[in-house]
């Protein structure tokens, strides 16, 4: 049996366990059913579980092709300088918003991940601009 029937059966086996917790919250008068649990519990395991089918999958596929590993880790290394940019230009100082005060640490990552959001939509605009006049001249 290979791994695309194991994946449908155990898909159709977590949907028929679904409805029916779904039917039991539907049936249930009061607001605190006890079926309510269970399927956060279900929600999680699923969640997860996918969680891990990728992560298998992203590194089996990553570490099969020596050139795609390559290019992965010059786009990690590029976005971790761009984080690192943001942290050093960053502003650390306190602040009060709204009468609470921020420490300087709070303030230096919120500045620093504002900072990476900025850099990164720059290069995406430019990068657009820049295709989209590449294809008018040919």
């Amino acid at each position: 049996m290979n791994l695309h029937k194991i994946v449908k059966f155990a898909a159709l086996a977590i949907g028929i366990v679904s409805i029916v917790f779904l039917g039991g919250i539907l049936a249930s008068d009061n607001q605190d059913s006890a079926w309510i649990s269970p399927l956060i519990l279900l929600s999680y395991l699923i969640l997860f579980a996918c969680i891990a089918i990728v992560l298998i999958f992203v590194f089996k596929n990553l570490f099969a092709k020596q050139e795609t590993l390559k290019k992965t880790l010059i786009s990690v290394g590029l976005f971790l300088g761009v984080v690192l940019i943001s942290f050093i230009v960053a502003d650390g100082s306190d602040m009060v918003v709204g009468g609470v005060t921020y420490s300087g640490t709070t303030s230096k990552l919120v500045s620093t991940g504002l900072n990476t959001f900025y850099i990164l939509a720059l290069v995406a605009i430019v990068t657009m601009g820049w295709t989209g006049v590449t294809k008018i001249k040919k």
